[in-house]
């Protein structure tokens, strides 16, 4: 779910930071435009874990900015497919269910990959599975907002990405080019998963 990212970027330092040791300004800037970013095909920026390298620093003309070459290495966040993972229902529709981690709130669960048989009520503005015992007594199991639930990831999707990167981290000032769209298509739909509460005993 979490993974290291070895980053290699040249990081602007603006003059009102010039009073911050080189390494304190780099990890601030680092983090300002990474921390809770999309970065390309990498995943959820989380926090700057270490740098590994600084290397000189210039002044372009015109700027009274310094660049500096920084390696570093950065928390991401992005599970892979077929992970289980828990979190919080966020909100239920008639579409489907919201899944929140607390960090990350794009997580879907279309109504195909909720246990069927399944509907959705109105009234309860919950998703109900109507659950069968091997005895065939039937009992409704809900799917409310701020329940607990685990799920399996199933599919990912970035969009908007900046085209041309190559893996590689745009230009560390230019922060519009690292935000997309990631989101996560996830799955109830088989033993085990679904609202904790459901499996306890």
């Amino acid at each position: 779910m979490f993974f290291l990212a070895e980053l290699e970027n040249t990081v602007r330092i603006p003059p009102e930071l010039f009073h911050l040791d080189l390494r304190e300004a780099i990890e601030q800037e680092l983090n300002k435009v990474l921390a809770n970013k999309v970065l390309n095909t990498s995943g959820l920026g989380i926090a700057l874990h270490g740098i590994t390298d600084i290397g000189e620093s210039f002044i372009k003309p015109g700027d009274g900015s310094t660049y500096t070459k920084v390696k570093f290495r950065y928390i991401m966040f992005r599970p892979s497919v077929e992970e289980i993972i828990t979190g919080k229902v966020k909100s239920v529709s008639r579409e489907g269910i919201h899944v929140t981690l607390g960090f990350f709130d794009e997580i879907f669960i279309p109504p195909k990959y909720i246990p069927h048989p399944s509907r959705y009520s109105e009234d309860d503005q919950a998703w109900i599975w109507e659950y069968v015992t091997g005895d065939g007594e039937k009992h409704d199991l809900y799917i409310d907002s701020d329940d607990d639930i685990r799920f399996r990831v199933i599919e990912e999707k970035f969009l908007d990405m900046t085209p041309g990167l190559n893996g590689e981290v745009p230009e560390i000032s230019d922060t519009e080019n690292l935000k997309s769209s990631y989101s996560i298509k996830a799955s109830i739909n088989e033993q085990g998963l679904g609202i904790l509460d459901w499996w306890s005993d």
